[in-house]
């Protein structure tokens, strides 16, 4: 068990202590570490942090038990709590959470993951390989911290983020050591990276996927360069890193991937370490070949999209570093589809085919819509359903307005989390790059309305038509105001309305 002092003495060693307020309970035994005051039970070391941090934060951790807090400033309450005042909060959360959780590098091995887009399929795409060939040795399913859901070996739950904060993740890779998982795999944000979360961690694989202008506001990246070093930054701790030499910006990556101690590089570029090529799509998915210094092997997705062959290779890069034969590779992505992420629906009749997928930066918009028109072209009629998020990233609203508007037949603009501003601003501001493409569209706040009537627009016209719902794939919530309000996946609507246009179909039969 870790005191009170013990956390003084890590942080001194750290050069983050500048101050301690009250001298007494230093050797309380720590039993819990949060930043939520709503989980503090006795025992707590409780952490300030944050821009929306209010005293009264503290007053209910202190009413529930907790014996000290760690902030960056002195915070009076009217109870006795031990305060220890740092340097900067959020290095100091994330050194006293490894020292609480007893992070351990290699325990269990962990692959983190970053780029602008993929992050969630190659996470999948990796933790299936790890998955089988675990299984074969009889031991149990690997771990996964993405934005869809976390699993540690206790528990499989829904994700709130696609990095935790520093508390939660050390707690579930504790958990994963304690419950014997021998591999970890994550998502790693650069909000994650530039704000520390992740500052203890040793990733014995860092895959580099991808690069694009993504999350510039107040409140995210101030600016490109911010976002890309902030990405760049991962491997300062990483002992391998894997690159994808068809990105954006490469020079600048490899030459920032020198700190890491190894370099295996992916991609189509002929001079990848891990190749891919002879790229073809057929109705059993897409093909192509991996060749590297093990193996020349033909593999095939069951999910849809060329542009997945490069999450699948990032995938294969890490396996291949690991050690995992290449069978487990090949089963992998002939098995795996990650939910939200092009998953497709059909109506009876073949007139209609929806696509749900978690598109939402100008890089992913583009590859999403090169992949309907070379593997979809039976749809001719293409509608496309999204929205952009309130108070941060910002150049959505232009950029996925034109290129929505440049390839589509007709946009519906909807609501993505507009959080504190005023949805109907955001649409129209969305509709006004639309509109400068000549393209037909329309703002519906509601996205269950939205999908239904774009159905009801597929019904009316004889060409086939495709139906992209971009942007959240299956999140379950979105930020209204200052809360979180649940509501329906993308998926869910998708179904709900297909649903209704088949039974309507099958009434005006039975009319006949």
């Amino acid at each position: 068990m870790i005191t009170v002092k013990e956390m003084e003495e890590m942080l001194i060693k750290r050069g983050l202590l500048k101050a301690v307020v009250m001298s007494q309970r230093e050797n309380d035994v720590l039993h819990a570490l949060t930043c939520d005051s709503r989980k503090v039970v006795p025992g707590t070391l409780f952490i300030c942090k944050g821009a929306s941090f209010r005293p009264e934060y503290l007053e209910e951790a202190a009413r529930r038990g907790s014996v000290a807090y760690i902030s960056e400033q002195p915070i009076g309450t009217g109870y006795s709590m031990r305060g220890l005042i740092v340097t900067d909060i959020r290095r100091a959360m994330a050194a006293v959470s490894a020292l609480f959780y007893g992070y351990r590098p290699g325990a269990p091995v962990l692959t983190g993951i970053t780029g602008t887009k993929g992050k969630t399929t190659t996470a999948w795409y990796l933790k299936t390989m790890l998955d089988l060939w675990e299984q074969d040795q009889g031991r149990p399913e690997t771990g996964l911290i993405s934005t869809v859901e976390n699993y540690d070996g206790r528990k499989r739950e829904d994700a709130v983020m696609t990095t935790p904060e520093a508390p939660v993740l050390h707690e579930l890779l504790a958990n994963a050591r304690d419950c014997g998982l021998q591999y970890m795999t994550m998502e790693v944000s650069s909000q994650a990276l530039k704000y520390t979360r992740v500052r203890e961690l040793i990733f014995d694989v860092g895959i580099f996927l991808n690069i694009s202008e993504d999350h510039i506001s107040p409140v995210e990246h101030t600016d490109f360069e911010d976002y890309f070093s902030a990405k760049l930054s991962i491997f300062r701790q990483t002992k391998t890193a894997c690159i994808n030499l068809d990105s954006d910006h490469i020079q600048k990556t490899r030459k920032a991937a020198r700190k890491a101690r190894r370099v295996v590089t992916f991609g189509r570029h002929p001079r990848a370490d891990i190749r891919y090529s002879d790229v073809r799509t057929d109705s059993l998915g897409v093909h192509f070949r991996v060749t590297c210094d093990r193996f020349h092997e033909p593999f095939t997705l069951a999910m849809r999209g060329q542009f997945n062959i490069e999450n699948a290779v990032a995938a294969i890069a890490a396996a291949y570093v690991y050690g995992v034969p290449v069978k487990y590779m090949k089963q992998a992505l002939e098995r795996t589809c990650v939910p939200g992420r092009m998953e497709t629906f059909g109506s009876q009749d073949k007139k209609i085919c929806g696509i749900v997928d978690f598109a939402h930066n100008r890089l992913s918009f583009e590859r999403l819509f090169d992949a309907v028109y070379q593997e979809y072209a039976p749809y001719r009629n293409i509608i496309t359903i999204f929205g952009c998020p309130g108070g941060k990233a910002q150049n959505r609203r232009r950029d996925l307005g034109e290129i929505a508007g440049l390839l589509s037949d007709y946009v519906f603009i909807t609501s993505d989390d507009p959080g504190m501003e005023c949805q109907e601003a955001i649409a129209q501001e969305v509709r006004s790059y639309v509109e400068l493409t000549g393209c037909a569209c329309r703002c519906v706040a509601d996205r269950r309305s939205a999908v239904n009537q774009a159905v009801r627009m597929a019904s009316g016209v004889s060409e086939r038509t495709i139906i992209l719902v971009l942007g959240r794939g299956t999140e379950k919530y979105q930020k209204i105001g200052g809360c979180s309000r649940e509501y329906p996946t993308d998926s869910t609507l998708m179904t709900e309305a297909l649903r209704e246009y088949d039974s309507h179909l099958q009434f005006k039969k039975n009319e006949v």
